[in-house]
């Protein structure tokens, strides 16, 4: 299981404007995650210095800045968030081959050299969604299709669905980093993911990183929802 390089590949989402709520979740839930991912709620709230605060709590910090312009602006803002000592951030495959190279020769000049990683396609969208934006479908075929352009162009991986795990995995091999959202513990709510599926499962697929946000930040107690969720994971297959 590729998922096994990371000892813990939970991150949570602290997809909120509020830094107070954000460093509350965040000190509560660390022992029981790999690190957490701060998103464009968050980065346009609170810019670097709430990146910097988030960071401050001693794990790792995904920046799901998600960059999609031309490649001069997207390797200017790759440099500016690499400066701020992230674990990884990412872009739009879409935005094409000189968009990515843009974004890895500006993560590579920082000092501490973040994971770039691409998005391939958004977990909330189907196939319909497809043919209204005039993309190539089916969309499994189109999710291969990027991560193939993402690997040839210098991304360390990309963030697809968990139903696209094992199609990319095949396709880049086992150094490719996977990281998924659209991840739901059985029962909960999938609000408006449409591809998902459990933690265990998407590990057992080949996830390198889960990223989960409202089952554990919208808990009554959100470091209670983070430690299940770590010990299913941690959990023997059929246990």
């Amino acid at each position: 299981m590729t998922g096994a390089r990371f000892p813990n590949p939970i991150f949570a989402a602290l997809d909120t404007p509020d830094l107070g709520k954000a460093l509350e979740i965040g000190r509560a839930i660390k022992p029981y995650v790999g690190g957490l991912k701060v998103g464009l709620e968050f980065i346009t709230a609170q810019g670097p210095q709430g990146i910097r605060a988030i960071i401050g709590l001693g794990v790792p910090v995904f920046a799901d800045t998600k960059f999609h312009d031309i490649p001069n602006t997207v390797g200017g803002a790759s440099r500016a968030i690499s400066a701020l000592d992230i674990a990884m951030f990412n872009i739009h495959v879409s935005g094409g081959a000189a968009m990515i190279r843009a974004a890895v020769e500006a993560a590579r000049a920082a000092p501490a050299r973040p994971k770039v990683l691409g998005v391939t396609v958004l977990t909330s969208m189907n196939d319909d969604d497809l043919v209204q934006v005039r993309q190539q479908g089916p969309l499994p075929a189109q999710v291969k299709h990027l991560a193939g352009l993402a690997q040839a162009n210098g991304l360390d991986g990309v963030v697809c669905s968990p139903r696209e795990i094992a199609l990319v995995r095949a396709a880049c091999g086992p150094d490719f980093l996977i990281v998924t959202p659209g991840v739901r513990p059985a029962g909960a709510a999938i609000g408006d993911q449409r591809r998902v599926m459990t933690p265990a499962e998407a590990v057992a697929a080949g996830a390198d990183i889960l990223v989960i946000g409202r089952p554990i930040t919208a808990a009554a107690n959100p470091a209670e929802a983070a430690k299940a969720i770590a010990a299913e994971i941690a959990a023997p297959a059929g246990a």
